[in-house]
């Protein structure tokens, strides 16, 4: 069997080995043509560019935290002020076990179970070298165990830092608000480069609404970094000539409030730590005098390392001390409109001031048998309007709201700012509702629904039914009839003041449009029967007979459950949760109005015998009595 032999093709084999590395070089010279043009681009045609990055990321910049500014009532009392405390602070890459020593601040109670993972992450997303804060406030006996296990932890230490101060505690806590860590939700509506991630930001009150005002101008300082990122000094010898260039940090405003502390304080404890609010105006210049909430909480807690579950049994607490009532609580007003539907009534000729009305202690609508109750079981006979307002008959607003209608009714009820914000600087402040057959019509889906019935109309009248509105309106409200229909709005804001020149910008007061009626004795008519309410024969005559000076006010007591026609009506026996809401409004003195009261307390069960000596109370210490 033959063998096959093959023969080289030496000249096709140069050929091809020619063509190989011809086509090699030519992709050779192709790389080396581009890199030629990217380094003419990069070092000539770019240069500046690329040069001024390269110093970007050779000299960095470090924000200077700005003070905060400070917080004064009216007279300069201090609300709200910086002070230095200790805070732990943790450099982790100097850190020999994170694990042990997070161990080691858990059981010396120095730091919650619940915050572990949160620093890991917090310590996981920063750069090694950079503090970051374990804990803040530490109290003196917490400095002290630090200090005794001092030698056993590397990388941890205690820092004076600045931090918030509240000195009223609860007295001041929903209107002055608090200060927390930045969240992402802030971080939505923060200027970032202002802010550094340590550092704390108004979570509500004025500090929240102020917070631009408060906060200041963040300053900086130049300093060279390696690529890390970290401080390098300029001259190896000296180890402190890292700082290139600085600018200081310019501290935030001060603000003062239109609060009267000692007002705000009275209130406070007059109210007891029972659920209601209230809110003192002065109705010549809208001017707040008092902003009180209750139950209240300790803003302080805040920055005393509150855990996850305290703050959680803070929000589950059933009388919600976190909740602003005088600008988020909205009430039924009940009797408390009826000055203001008394004198829509007179303005709109269905009653004058000699009209009387019987009343048995219930009315009926036409052809229905519902009986509509007084509070007044026995009923109040043969009453006026200036009677009707000053005993509260429910009777007479019956019978007349059919007259007035829904719409005249909420139109007047409009007039004096109930349901809608007042716009003080809060935030969150609820509208409230003054209902009208318009918004009945816009608000319900089912079309049996969306009718007006006449019986709501009833109901309405005395403030009840879907009727609702807030504290701060009902004040602002009262303001407005004590100076006979001259209105302002509501402000917190006193003045603002230059932390380094100390010159103080005035607010000036907010006009708003004049409420008018036709005859100015339509004022003095039912001022002098709210004047009647509490110094004369009316409903709180117990409170203000006696007085010094001359007042006038308007109850009111609001269901909080509702009762069947043939049931009796027995508050006494109810559990606390059902009784009455207890309300109370007043201004004085009567013809020179120099402060307005709007009390509510929540299932207070009487607005006379409750609110009322609230009210009293506050205008006697504002007046000098």
């Amino acid at each position: 069997m033959s063998e096959n032999r093959y023969i080289k093709d030496h000249a096709h084999e140069k050929s091809l080995f020619m063509s190989r590395i011809i086509i090699s070089s030519l992709v050779g010279l192709f790389f080396i043509f581009v890199i030629i043009i990217r380094l003419v681009q990069l070092q000539i045609v770019e240069y500046d560019f690329f040069n001024q990055k390269a110093q970007g990321n050779r000299i960095n910049l470090k924000a200077t935290l700005p003070p905060r500014g400070s917080i004064f009532d009216r007279n300069g009392k201090v609300l709200a002020e910086n002070i230095t405390a200790f805070q732990l602070e943790i450099i982790p890459e100097q850190v020999e076990d994170l694990d042990r020593s997070l161990e080691r601040l858990l059981s010396l109670k120095l730091i919650d179970q619940s915050q572990i993972k949160a620093i890991k992450q917090q310590i996981k997303n920063s750069q090694k070298f950079k503090s970051i804060r374990l804990r803040s406030n530490l109290s003196d006996q917490e400095i002290a165990i630090f200090a005794a296990n001092r030698a056993t932890f590397s990388g941890i230490e205690l820092q004076p830092r600045l931090v918030r101060n509240y000195p009223q505690k609860e007295f001041t806590s929903h209107v002055v608000g608090y200060v927390g860590s930045i969240s992402k939700q802030d971080q939505s509506r923060l200027n970032r480069s202002l802010y550094d991630p340590n550092e704390k930001t108004g979570k509500t009150g004025t500090e929240l609404f102020n917070e631009i005002t408060l906060h200041g101008e963040p300053g900086y300082y130049q300093f060279i970094a390696n690529s890390r990122g970290r401080q390098i000094p300029i001259n190896p010898t000296d180890i402190n000539s890292n700082i290139l260039q600085n600018k200081p940090a310019t501290a935030g405003s001060n603000i003062f409030l239109s609060i009267d502390l000692d007002l705000q304080i009275l209130a406070t404890q007059l109210l007891d730590n029972r659920r209601g609010s209230v809110v003192a105006i002065n109705p010549n210049n809208g001017e707040v005098l008092a902003l009180v909430s209750s139950p209240s909480f300790n803003p302080n807690i805040f920055n005393n390392n509150l855990t996850s579950n305290a703050y959680d049994e803070l929000q589950k607490n059933t009388n919600q001390p976190l909740f602003n009532r005088a600008v988020l609580g909205t009430y039924s007003p009940g009797s408390t409109i009826k000055p203001i539907l008394g004198l829509a009534a007179l303005q709109l000729g269905v009653v004058n001031l000699t009209h009387r009305r019987l009343c048995k202690g219930h009315y009926s609508l036409p052809g229905n048998t519902h009986r509509y109750r007084d509070w007044l079981a026995t009923g109040h006979g043969s009453v006026n309007l200036h009677n009707a307002i000053a005993q509260s008959c429910d009777v007479f607003f019956y019978e007349i709201s059919g007259q007035i209608g829904i719409d005249r009714m909420h139109n007047y009820l409009d007039q004096f700012g109930l349901g809608q914000k007042t716009n003080i600087e809060l935030t969150g402040e609820r509208v409230g509702l003054i209902p009208s057959t318009l918004w009945k019509k816009t608000n319900f889906s089912k079309n049996e629904d969306k009718t007006w019935f006449p019986g709501e109309t009833v109901i309405a009248s005395i403030g009840q039914g879907y009727m609702l509105a807030t504290p701060l309106q009902l004040a602002n409200a009262t303001a407005a009839l004590a100076t006979r229909g001259k209105r302002f709005k509501p402000t917190l804001l006193s003045a603002i003041e230059d932390p380094l020149s100390k010159i103080k910008i005035k607010s000036e007061p907010q006009q708003l449009n004049q409420i008018k009626v036709d005859s100015v004795t339509y004022w003095e008519e039912i001022i002098s029967a709210m004047h009647n309410v509490m110094q004369g024969s009316g409903t709180a005559k117990n409170v203000g007979t006696g007085a010094s000076y001359k007042m006038a006010g308007k109850s009111g007591t609001v269901q909080v459950v509702s009762v069947g026609q043939e049931e009796e009506y027995d508050q006494e026996n109810l559990d606390e949760r059902f009784q009455d809401h207890a309300l109370f409004v007043a201004f004085a003195p009567l013809h020179n109005p120099q402060i307005a009261v709007a009390v509510i307390v929540e299932n207070g069960n009487s607005g006379s015998r409750v609110a009322a000596p609230i009210a009293k109370r506050i205008m006697d210490q504002y007046l000098g009595f």
